[in-house]
Parts: C-alpha cells; structure tokens; sequence
C-alpha cells in the first residue's frame, strides 16, 4: 500500500520552445501557473494552440479516486484569464498526453489510451468542444504517448510501447507513413534508443538545422522526473542517430512543485509545462486505506 501521490500542475512559460530547448533551463523564464484542482486530483500533459486571440489548453484531468483520465479543454485570453473550461473527451479506458496536430485544414488529437489495446486519432468536429474518432492507427506494438511529426516528405511517430514497466520509460520505437492516418511501417532498428534517461517522448518535437529535437523524459529516478533533449541528428527508413543533451532546468517558480517535470509542448510564441509534487496526506493515506479494504474483501468474497 502507497499512499505518496504525484500531483501535477500545468503553466504557460512566456518563451517559445525552440528558445527554451536552446538554452536549456527554464529557470528564469516567466511562467504562469493555472489553478491546482481539489485534493487528489491533477493537471498534466498539456498541449495548447493559439487562435483568434485565444490560447486554447488541452490537458489530461485525473482522479485518484477513480483512476481515470479525462481530457479537458481550456480558452483564455491574451491575459490568461480562463474564459471557459470543459471535459472535451473522455472514453471507458484511461486518456492523456492530448497532442494536437493540425493538417489539410483539420485539427486532430492523439491522445494515450494504452488501456484501450489501441491508438486512436480523433478529429475536432466543433473546435474545441467536440471530437470524433477517425481512424485508429496500427503500429508494431500499443504505444505510449505517441508523437507525430511530418519531417522530409513523412509522416514519423515517436513512442514507447505498453509491454513491461522498464520499457515504457525506455524503448523509444519509430513508424513513418506517407499520411498522418496511415499505414504506418514500424523502424525496422526499433526499438531506435533504449535509455530510461532520454526515451519516452514529452513534448512537441523541433526542426532545427536539418534535425530533430524531440522533448524527452528522464525517468531514472521517477517517472516523469526530469526533461532533456533527444537530438536526432539522422531519421530515415532505414537508419536512426540520436544524442540526449543534459537535463533541461526545470521552471525554477514551481511553488514546491519540484519533483518532477515531464512536458515540453510549444503553443505559438509560448511553451506549456507541467511539473509535480510528491503528496502524502490525510487525503491519501485514506483513499489507500479505501482502495486496500475493497481489494481485501473482494478476494475474500471469491
């Protein structure tokens, strides 16, 4: 029975990605925090675009208490006040890691559903409020937080797979197809990179010089625990070269949220970010209480 809790919390950091990866560290950089949810819940995976004077969010919610993920919807304005936020997708199975992807005139979302057994793209029907599913997307294995990217003339996916826990955080799996819906043809090097410190994608990946820079978790110590940099310096069919920078500094205004920092995404001139908190509480130490007697009387009643 564990009753420490990771609990999330989302900001806006008022430089644009490619600056922030440039530097790397945020420490320094202004950042404006959005408001925490109530005890044993969070805000992570945040994706965002701007339009219309608008920055919209889209972010993972979670419950302890049900332990399932939701993807909400945010709209504020120029100031950041939240003008309006909503649940925009929620399905049986788990949801988070909202990327967002904007081609032919259409927005879609690819949110992590491992727990479906599938990848699943979703299409804005009426932005932000409502989304379709469209296609489900066959890779070599179910991936975890898959993330696209359209790089010389093809479509390329970036992801872990959902198989052991080691691998999750550390095998870092390619597929490239022609379009975004597919088929997708697994790298036949995958897994490409298999290192706990610079594998599992997270964030919105940069063209830069040629080459790839795609945001990356450090999970040795955590999940989530730190962010660096994957250089990708050679990405084709048939070949992969790749070196991790160091860690990247985290947000140095977090309010005691510092320890872990999982989300590098870009929205326009802005970078959202999430950071977290170890909690051990009243709160938790109860719902594990809870969750403990439910598991024990349940065996017990077989």
């Amino acid at each position: 029975m564990v009753a420490r809790k990771d609990i999330w919390r989302v900001g806006i950091a008022h430089a644009p990605l490619d600056q922030l990866l440039r530097a790397g560290t945020l420490k320094g950089t202004a950042v404006t925090w959005l408001p925490d949810l109530p005890p044993l819940q969070f805000a992570a995976d945040p994706f965002g675009i701007r339009r219309d004077g608008n920055l919209y969010i889209f972010q993972e919610i979670y419950d302890y208490r049900d332990r399932l993920g939701k993807i909400e919807a945010l709209t504020l304005d120029s100031s950041f006040k939240i003008l309006d936020r909503r649940l925009v997708l929620q399905e049986p199975w788990h949801l988070s890691y909202p990327f967002l992807i904007e081609d032919g005139g259409e927005t879609y979302m690819l949110p992590e559903a491992h727990r479906s057994g599938r990848l699943t793209l979703y299409r804005a029907v009426n932005f932000p409020k409502q989304w379709s599913a469209v296609q489900t997307i066959e890779l070599d294995q179910v991936p975890i937080d898959a993330t696209p990217l359209f790089y010389n003339g093809l479509w390329w996916m970036f992801y872990t797979p959902a198989t052991t826990r080691l691998e999750k955080v550390s095998a870092l799996h390619v597929a490239f197809a022609k379009q975004l819906t597919g088929p997708w043809t697994p790298h036949p090097l995958n897994p490409v990179r298999f290192d706990a410190s610079s594998a599992r994608p997270g964030g919105t990946p940069v063209i830069r010089d040629g080459g790839i820079i795609l945001p990356v978790q450090d999970c040795t110590k955590t999940y989530g625990g730190a962010m660096r940099a994957l250089n990708i310096h050679k990405l084709t069919p048939d070949a992969f070269e790749a070196t991790a920078s160091e860690v990247i500094g985290a947000p140095d205004t977090s309010g005691g949220f510092d320890d872990g920092f999982h989300t590098l995404s870009a929205a326009g001139a802005l970078t959202l970010v999430d950071v977290k908190r170890f909690e051990l509480s009243a709160h938790t130490l109860a719902l594990d209480v809870r969750h403990f007697l439910r598991k024990t009387l349940g065996r017990r009643g077989r």
